[in-house]
C-alpha cells in the first residue's frame, strides 16, 4: 500500500474553509486515543474505527453534513504515511437504531504494521469543502495506539493482508504473498436489493421480459436463511439472515468474490440500489443503510469475499453529473471510499458496459484513486466487440490495473489484453466477469448439469491465458437470473467445477511464473499454460491427446491428468513420462478419453516439491 495525500498547505484557498470546534468523548480504556473514541481489535489487517463528537446535524440538515463538511485522519507509523477521508456517522449506530441524526463523525482504518501508530484528525466546515483535495491544516485532535499481530486464519482476508495490485497479471495478497485468482457471482447484479436494508425499495413497474419477477421486486434470499449460522451479524432484532446466509452459502463452495452495483437507478435495469436518502437524491447519504452494508461487507472479509464494486452501469452512466467528474460523482466516490475503503479485498468497477468517453474514465479512475488510501484496483467492463475500442486508450494508464471481460471470445479475449497491456508497461489483470449473450449466460444447474460450455468454453479459456478469473451471469431467459435470483444453490454444480479449476493451479502450478504457449501444442483447438522447460499444462476441451514440443531442454518429465470434471487427484494416463528434446506424444487420458481433461507436465523436481 503506498501513503497518500502529502500534507499541502494553501492548496486551495483558505479563505474557504474554517475549522470547527469539536466537543470529544471520553477516550477509551483499552488506548491510549487523545480525542477520539477507537473501537476494534487493535491488530494488524484489522478494522479499527475512530468516533469523535462533533456538530449535532442530520441527514437532511440546511448545512449538509455530507457536502459542507469534511474529516481526514492522517495515521502514521514511522515513514508509513496514510490519509483516510472520514463520514458523517448520524448516532454511531445507525444499523441498529435506524437514526438520521446524530454528533458522530467517524474514519475507519486498516493498519499494516504491528506497533504504535499516531493519529492525526482535521475537521473542516465550508460550502462544498468535501469536494477538494486534501489540504493538510491544524489537527483538532491527536492520538496514539499500538497495533498487535492478526490471530485470524485463512480464509479470513485479515490472515492474508490487503489484496493489491503488484504490477503483474494477479493480484496479491500483502501479508501470505499469495497471488490470488478469482471465482464467483456475477449476478445478482443487484445483490444489495436486500428487503432488510433501511430504504431499499423497487422503483420500477416490472414488465414480464424475463428479466425479473412479479411487481416492485427485491431480494430475501429466503432460501439461504437456513444457511445463517448462531454468532453471525444481523441488525434491529434479526435482519439480515438472508443475505449473510446466501454469503455463507457461496463461501462453502470455496467461491471468493461477488460483483454488485452500488447505483442502479436512473434508467438502470433493477431500479432497486442507491446509497442516498431518497432515489430523486443524491448529495445525502442513508447512515442506516451505509451502515448495513457495511455488516455485509465485514462479513464478506471474514469469509474470504472479493467486494467487486460495481459503481455504476450502461443505463446510468450518464446520470451523475451527466457523465462528468462533478459534483453529484465527486461525492459518490468520496462516500463509498470513505465507508468501504478499508476492506481487504475490494476492486473498484468504473462502470458495467460503460459507455463514458475515455477523458471521463480516466478522470473517474485519477480521482478514486487520489482519494483511496490503499490504492485499490480500478477495472473497467464493457460490451462484447467493444473491446478495442474502450480498452486500447487506456493502457498503460497509471490508475487503472484491469480489464473486466464481457465476451463470447474469452481465451483469445483474455491473451490479447494481457499481451497488449504488458506491451505498454502496465500489466492489467483480466477477468471474465460476464459471458457474453445477455439472455442466457449461465443456466440453472436444472437446465444444464454439467454445464460443458461455460467450463470448456470459459472458464479454462481464461485461466490457462494467464486470465485472473472468473464470475458468472445469469441470463434473464432462465430462474433466477441476474436481477431476480433468490437462490446461488441453482447454480451448485458451477460453483463445484470452477472450484475445481482453481484448485488445481493453487495446488499444481506456479502459475504467477506461467504463460499462454497454444503454439507448443500441434492442435488447433487445445491449450497450453506453461514455464518452458520445467512445467506444462494442456487442457483439450475434447479429451483425446496432442504432442508438446519441448524445444530443446533435455529434461525428464512426468505426465499426469486431472479431471477438470470432477477434481480429485492426478490420474496416469497411457504415457507416463517424457523426455526431451522435441515433439513428443503425452498420450490418452486415463479414461472417457473424448471429455475434457487436463494434462500435467513438469519436471522430477516440481513432481517432489509440495
Amino acid at each position: 500500500m503506498n501513503a497518500k495525500y502529502n500534507t499541502r498547505l494553501g492548496f486551495i484557498q483558505k479563505a474557504l474553509i474554517f475549522l470547527t470546534a469539536l466537543t470529544f468523548s471520553r477516550p477509551c480504556a483499552s488506548a491510549k486515543t487523545g480525542q477520539g473514541v477507537i473501537t476494534g481489535q487493535l491488530k494488524k489487517w484489522h478494522r479499527i474505527a475512530i468516533t469523535f463528537d462533533g456538530p449535532v446535524t442530520s441527514e437532511d440538515a440546511e448545512d449538509n453534513p455530507f457536502l459542507n463538511f469534511r474529516l481526514d485522519v492522517t495515521f502514521t507509523n514511522g515513514k508509513t504515511r496514510y490519509t483516510v477521508p472520514g463520514f458523517y456517522a448520524a448516532d454511531g449506530n445507525a444499523a441498529q437504531t435506524g437514526a438520521n441524526s446524530g454528533n458522530k463523525w467517524r474514519v475507519y482504518f486498516v493498519p499494516d504494521k504491528v506497533g504504535k501508530w499516531n493519529y492525526s484528525a482535521i475537521f473542516a466546515h465550508g460550502k462544498n469543502i468535501a469536494l477538494q483535495p486534501f489540504y493538510g491544516g491544524k489537527s483538532f485532535a491527536e492520538g496514539q495506539f499500538s497495533v498487535g499481530t492478526s490471530d485470524k486464519t485463512a480464509p479470513d482476508h485479515r490472515a492474508k493482508g490487503m489484496l493489491q495490485y503488484v504490477q503483474k497479471r494477479y493480484l496479491q495478497f500483502a501479508e501470505t504473498k499469495e497471488f490470488f485468482l478469482k471465482a464467483g457471482a456475477d449476478s445478482p447484479e443487484n445483490f444489495l436489493a436486500f428487503h432488510d436494508f433501511d430504504g431499499t425499495f423497487d422503483l420500477a413497474e416490472l414488465k414480464d421480459n424475463g428479466k425479473a419477477r412479479g411487481k416492485k421486486f427485491i431480494h430475501t434470499y429466503q432460501p439461504h436463511i437456513k444457511d445463517w449460522l448462531k454468532g453471525d451479524p444481523t441488525w434491529r432484532s434479526g435482519k439480515g439472515k438472508g443475505i449473510i446466509g446466501a454469503l455463507n452459502y457461496l463461501a462453502s463452495k470455496r467461491m471468493n468474490s461477488v460483483y454488485f452495483l452500488t447505483y442502479n437507478i436512473d434508467g438502470g435495469d433493477g431500479k432497486d440500489v442507491w446509497p442516498w436518502t431518497d432515489p430523486d437524491q443524491r448529495l445525502r447519504f442513508d447512515c442506516g443503510k451505509l451502515d448495513e452494508w457495511e455488516i455485509v461487507f465485514s462479513h464478506m472479509d471474514k469469509l474470504g469475499i472479493m467486494l467487486h464494486v460495481v459503481t455504476q452501469e450502461q443505463e446510468n452512466d450518464q446520470g451523475l453529473d451527466e457523465g462528468n467528474l462533478g459534483t453529484q460523482r465527486k461525492l459518490y466516490y468520496r462516500e463509498l471510499i470513505a465507508r468501504f475503503s478499508h476492506h481487504l479485498a475490494l476492486t473498484w468497477n468504473l462502470g458495467e458496459e460503460n459507455t463514458n468517453s475515455t477523458e471521463q474514465q480516466k478522470a473517474f479512475a485519477e480521482y478514486i484513486r487520489r482519494l483511496d488510501p490503499y490504492d485499490h484496483p480500478v477495472v473497467l467492463h464493457t460490451s462484447p466487440g467493444k473491446q478495442h475500442k474502450v480498452y486500447e486508450p487506456l493502457l498503460g494508464f497509471g490508475y487503472i490495473e484491469g480489464a473486466s471481460l464481457q465476451t463470447i471470445d474469452t481465451h483469445s479475449q483474455t491473451i490479447t489484453w494481457i499481451d497488449r497491456s504488458a506491451e505498454k508497461g502496465r500489466p492489467w489483470v483480466v477477468c471474465l466477469d460476464e459471458i457474453a449473450r445477455a439472455n442466457v449466460g449461465v443456466k440453472p444447474d436444472s437446465q444444464d448439469p454439467r454445464h460443458d460450455g461455460p467450463r470448456k468454453e470459459h472458464l479454462w479459456a481464461n485461466l490457462m491465458a494467464g486470465g485472473a478469473g472468473v464470475e458468472w451471469y445469469f441470463g434473464y431467459d432462465y430462474p433466477h437470473n441476474d436481477l431476480n435470483c433468490e437462490d446461488w444453490r441453482s447454480r451448485q454444480s458451477m460453483w463445484d467445477l470452477t472450484c475445481y479449476a482453481v484448485e488445481f493451479f493453487h495446488k499444481y502450478l506456479p502459475f504467477a511464473e506461467m504463460t499462454s504457449a497454444d503454439n507448443l501444442t500441434s492442435s488447433d483447438n487445445n491449450y497450453c499454460f506453461a514455464k518452458p522447460g520445467r512445467i506444462y499444462a494442456v487442457y483439450l476441451p475434447q479429451g483425446r491427446t496432442t504432442e508438446l514440443d519441448l524445444a530443446d531442454s533435455t529434461a525428464a518429465f512426468t505426465v499426469k491428468w486431472y479431471n477438470p470434471r470432477q477434481g480429485g487427484k492426478l490420474l496416469e494416463g497411457s504415457v507416463k513420462t517424457l523426455s526431451g528434446p522435441g515433439v513428443h506424444s503425452i498420450g490418452q487420458p486415463p479414461f472417457e478419453q473424448n471429455n475434457d481433461w487436463v494434462a500435467l507436465i513438469r519436471t522430477a523436481d516440481l513432481v517432489a516439491s509440495p
